[in-house]
């Protein structure tokens, strides 16, 4: 089937983000909240980023007018029942995306596609909370959504080819490139990027380094653009926690087992810069290691 409108479940960064490469490929976006505040964020972040990509040269002027218009917001997760696709992009709590799912269903149409972007929870459990599993999959965008290339594609055990080929077709217009992943925990991305950042995370608690010299190995030495404490922080504390230990209760290894410093900040509430403290400071003129 054809994708001609697109609903979003959560105004954060990852759904103001689809929503903005959605609109900005021609899309008809419906972007929803609990929060109004939220909502409210959303169009503005999505504004400044579409003026970012403008200054840039990447969109024109039209192109950002015509993406804006796409946008609607709503409250009301029923307002999203006629859509094409409607893509969930909540909190990376498995509970969360189930009670929104159990909310969703029994206002779509029968042609809906539902997607989530868990970005390491199981497909096929999230389907069974449905209605329409052989209609649901994973479509997980990274983080920048607008500046990063890949999109992960899960099918879960239900999926038919249909709308794998519709979610498939999705990313092509968005001028992204689709890898398929199978349903294991955390995919591929993530099982060999979590698993990383929380050995960097090891290396600290024991201490094997500092924070600036950790990552500064990592910028310097293994050419990434970011040091892994430095992109814990850009990812968040709390969502690194939550997929290690997707992994460890899902593969029962205990080469999974977050490390204890990183539950410790997490207990804290120091979630990286959405909360302006991490492994980094973020509260002064520029960043400086929180220990």
């Amino acid at each position: 089937m054809a994708i001609g409108t697109v609903g979003v479940v959560g105004a954060g960064q990852m759904g103001n983000g689809i929503a903005h490469v959605m609109a900005l490929a021609g899309y008809e976006v419906l972007l929803t909240d609990s929060n109004p505040e939220a909502l409210a964020a959303a169009s503005g972040t999505v504004a400044r980023n579409l003026d970012r990509q403008l200054r840039k040269g990447a969109i024109t002027d039209e192109a950002k007018a015509q993406a804006l218009a796409r946008i609607r917001t709503t409250p009301t997760l029923a307002e999203l029942g006629p859509l094409d696709m409607v893509i969930e992009a909540a909190t990376e709590r498995e509970a969360v995306k189930a009670a929104i799912f159990e909310a969703l269903v029994p206002h779509l149409a029968p042609h809906t596609i539902l997607a989530t972007n868990t970005s390491s929870i199981s497909i096929t459990r999230l389907a069974s909370r449905t209605d329409r599993p052989e209609k649901f999959l994973g479509v997980h965008f990274m983080n920048p959504v607008p500046l990063m290339q890949l999109v992960e594609l899960i099918r879960g055990i239900a999926t038919d080819d249909e709308t794998f080929e519709a979610a498939h077709a999705v990313v092509e217009r968005l001028g992204k490139t689709a890898a398929t992943a199978q349903d294991f925990p955390a995919f591929i991305v993530n099982r060999i990027l979590m698993p990383m950042i929380n050995e960097a995370v090891y290396a600290l608690f024991e201490g094997v380094g500092t924070v600036e010299s950790i990552d500064a190995c990592m910028r310097l030495g293994a050419n990434h653009p970011m040091g892994p404490l430095e992109l814990a922080d850009f990812i968040g504390l709390d969502t690194c926690l939550a997929i290690m230990n997707v992994l460890y209760d899902g593969f029962a290894d205990t080469k999974y087992r977050p490390c204890p410093l990183l539950a410790k900040y997490v207990e804290a509430g120091w979630l990286g810069r959405k909360t302006r403290r991490g492994f980094y400071d973020y509260r002064g003129e520029s960043p400086v290691p929180s220990r």
